[in-house]
């Protein structure tokens, strides 16, 4: 494909295959992704974009795709050129040597024009023959291409100078000296070819954020099979073997580890540069740097189902998916080749009528060689995917993964955030905050009591407390006569002691008085909205302990961004309303709506809609789901799991809340560069085309040469794809 018009040929042949329900094709990419009602044959399609005069192969859905081809053919083509510059610049030579007249005192014009054809057959076959075969496959099909304008420029222009070559005398017959525009020719298929290089090129820049991530991935791994630990290729891994990964070496593929801790560099996957603390149990990702301690881990997933090939394959879905600004330019791409012919005719007709009899040929020849040559509709069709792809390659880099153009189109236009109170603004862990003992009560030896009776319990409460006791250092004591009081807590005998853990209610059925001197603590945690457990030991208040879901220590922050830019901001929980207060106080959030059940979420967004508001939802990408398919734009933050992915149009991989205006920053950048792209290419061809066709000879002279306006056409594509790369030095503000 050479330009917008060849996707959409390609689109629309792939629509008309029977339970084809939608085609998107990329003219950045090379790719389609169709989608149908039921399984289809690969071959009906590769069928049907062969019968509109292109070739096609099916990648298979799961798998990132090979950028090898595109490679391959930026070196063919990049060969093609350095092919035809040498036989170019002599025909360029000897077309100047022809303005001076005392060179025909040592050779004769003929003899020239014929040297000067004998130099362009090469050029034509070599450089132009892709442009003639493709016009002349689109031309059978009833279509008109980018690939029809040059070929038909350069045709005319080359048929042209064989007859003033051969057969000088027709044209003397009509009075007219016969020119020939051997020069013309070459230096249009020249510049061209180059502007396809250099387009080709900045091109393959596009994609180089998802090229680093599949660059990351090591080709082997140390696996311990049968006791014996030997290197084998990725390619082999299976789920269950066991890996050995040292210091410094980077994780094969995803796993958990099963021995040892370390930290790990995720950078490449969350954005975030300080390294994570992980653990026995703790999940790996694959192609992250094992930074400190050699571990042993199992093997979790493979191939196409690990994290990195997911986040390729989302990201590839997003650069190949269309923005809703991109339809103004395919409609008028869509007209712009058959317009562009019409003008082409009707500047020939205008200037052979209005010309001398011995210039008019000429005149009109070569205003319509210039037409056809500059308005190639190439910078049209790019403006749009190529700051798509860059802008969703930059999110990638920094933990933002982009799942369409749409949503990337949408969230600069966002009016009001909504955001989940747990796992969004908080930590979506309970963590004990805090522990008072009474009067000669020792704390270690009632956290042993509690993480011995609590080691029992599957609550999470209780494995909070757990967790906190055992980072205590907390020793684990025999426990006899369990007894669980659903809802209030549990009780059992501990080395002889009664031992009650559980709410006031459990305490006053086990008619065990309140302790005043907790009085002051408890009143002061609830103000807080944490939950207060109480401990009582053979009858006795011992103690009690204050649990919380901690707040993000980044959410205050991205609050206070998101506000800054004029936002509303609402916080939208399940909880009771004095926790969800607190936590709104606490993070800046005065609009909270609490005791909201997940099913209800959604209409809260859709209220919201209805006032004129467009509605961005954070959730955590499980239980928000709904809230966030209803929203304009839906936020997954936090896990970065399968769910969290599919459910949201933007997941934020890091769990930092920052990263909320972060992407509405990407969104309203890749927005002005999608305009700024359309400016260029509008006013490239709506000042070029009337100045191909001489409009303005007649009231200043100027015209065009068809060689200037081949140069033109080539810098237009790559002006506006070097314009989509400034995204890769896009900054976010704080």
């Amino acid at each position: 494909m050479t330009c917008t018009s060849c996707a959409r040929t390609v689109e629309n042949a792939l629509r008309t295959v029977d339970g084809v329900t939608n085609a998107t094709v990329s003219p950045v990419t090379d790719k389609a992704v169709v989608t149908s009602s039921k399984p289809l044959e690969s071959g009906t399609l590769t069928q049907a974009v062969s019968g509109v005069g292109y070739s096609a192969s099916v990648i298979e859905q799961d798998a990132p795709s090979d950028e090898s081809f595109k490679l391959e053919a930026h070196r063919r083509l990049l060969k093609r050129f350095w092919t035809i510059v040498p036989f170019a610049a002599i025909v360029m030579i000897s077309g100047m040597l022809m303005l001076v007249p005392s060179v025909y005192d040592v050779i004769s014009e003929s003899a020239l024009n014929w040297i000067q054809l004998a130099l362009t057959i090469p050029v034509m076959w070599i450089g132009g023959r892709d442009f003639f075969v493709a016009a002349w496959s689109a031309t059978r099909h009833r279509l008109a291409t980018m690939d029809t304008l040059v070929a038909i420029g350069t045709g005319t222009a080359f048929v042209y100078s064989i007859v003033a070559t051969v057969i000088p005398d027709v044209f003397r017959s009509m009075g007219q000296h016969p020119h020939v525009y051997f020069d013309t020719t070459v230096v249009i298929i020249t510049l061209i070819t180059l502007g396809k290089v250099l387009e080709d090129k900045a091109k393959l820049k596009t994609s180089d954020a998802m090229k680093r991530l599949l660059g990351l991935q090591p080709t082997v791994a140390r696996v311990r099979r049968n006791g014996v630990d030997a290197d084998v290729p990725i390619n082999t891994l299976v789920q269950g073997d066991v890996l050995i990964i040292r210091p410094g070496e980077r994780i094969p593929t995803d796993a958990r580890i099963t021995e040892g801790g370390t930290s790990v560099d995720e950078s490449m996957i969350t954005g975030e540069s300080l390294p994570v603390e992980k653990k026995t149990g703790d999940r790996l990702i694959g192609a992250t740097i094992n930074r400190s301690g050699a571990v042993t881990a199992t093997v979790e997933s493979v191939g196409k189902d690990t994290m990195l090939s997911q986040i390729v394959r989302l990201v590839e879905r997003a650069q190949t998916s269309k923005a809703p600004i991109q339809k103004l330019a395919d409609v008028i791409s869509s007209w712009f080749v058959p317009i562009v012919l019409i003008i082409a005719v009707i500047t020939f007709v205008v200037w052979f009528s209005v010309m001398p009899y011995d210039l008019r040929l000429t005149t009109a020849l070569i205003n319509l060689v210039s037409v056809l040559i500059i308005a190639c509709p190439c910078a049209l069709g790019l403006a749009t995917p190529t700051a798509i792809m860059v802008g969703t390659g930059k999110g990638t880099e920094f933990g933002l993964l982009i799942r369409n153009a749409e949503a990337l189109e949408l969230a600069h236009k966002v009016t009001t955030i909504v955001l989940d109170k747990t796992g969004t603004i908080t930590n979506g862990e309970l963590v004990v905050t805090d522990v008072a003992v009474g009067d000669g009560v020792d704390k270690q030896t009632l956290l042993s009591h509690v993480l011995s009776l609590e080691s029992r319990s599957e609550h999470p409460l209780a494995q909070a407390i757990v967790r906190y006791a055992n980072e205590q250092g907390a020793a684990t004591l025999g426990v006899s006569d369990i007894v669980v009081e659903p809802g209030h807590g549990i009780r059992a005998t501990i080395d002889g002691a009664e031992v009650v853990i559980g709410t006031s209610a459990l305490l006053t059925v086990r008619e065990v008085a309140i302790n005043d001197r907790f009085n002051k603590q408890i009143e002061q945690w609830r103000e807080q909205a944490q939950t207060v457990l109480h401990v009582a030991i053979n009858g006795t208040h011992a103690a009690v302990i204050s649990l919380a879901d901690t707040v993000r220590p980044t959410s205050a922050q991205a609050i206070a961004s998101l506000k800054s830019m004029g936002l509303k901001v609402i916080l939208l929980s399940g909880d009771n309303k004095a926790t969800a207060a607190a936590i709104g106080k606490s993070v800046g959030i005065d609009d909270v709506r609490a005791e909201v059940l997940p099913a209800d979420k959604s209409e809260v967004i859709m209220s919201l809609q209805a006032q004129g508001h467009i509605v961005a939802m954070v959730g955590d990408g499980i239980n928000d789901a709904p809230a966030l398919a209803t929203a304009d734009v839906g936020i997954a933050i936090g896990s970065g799991t399968d769910v969290a992915m599919e459910a949201a149009d933007i997941t934020l991989m890091n769990s930092d809340l920052r990263n909320v205006p972060h992407a509405l920053q990407l969104s309203k950048a890749t927005m002005s560069n999608i305009k700024q792209n359309l400016f260029f290419a509008f006013i490239y061809n709506i000042l070029g085309i009337p100045l191909a066709a001489g409009v303005f000879i007649p009231a200043f002279g100027i015209a065009l040469d068809p060689a200037f306006a081949a140069a033109a056409m080539g810098l237009s594509s790559v002006s506006v794809v070097a314009n989509a790369l400034r995204l890769r030095s896009f900054k976010f503000r704080a």
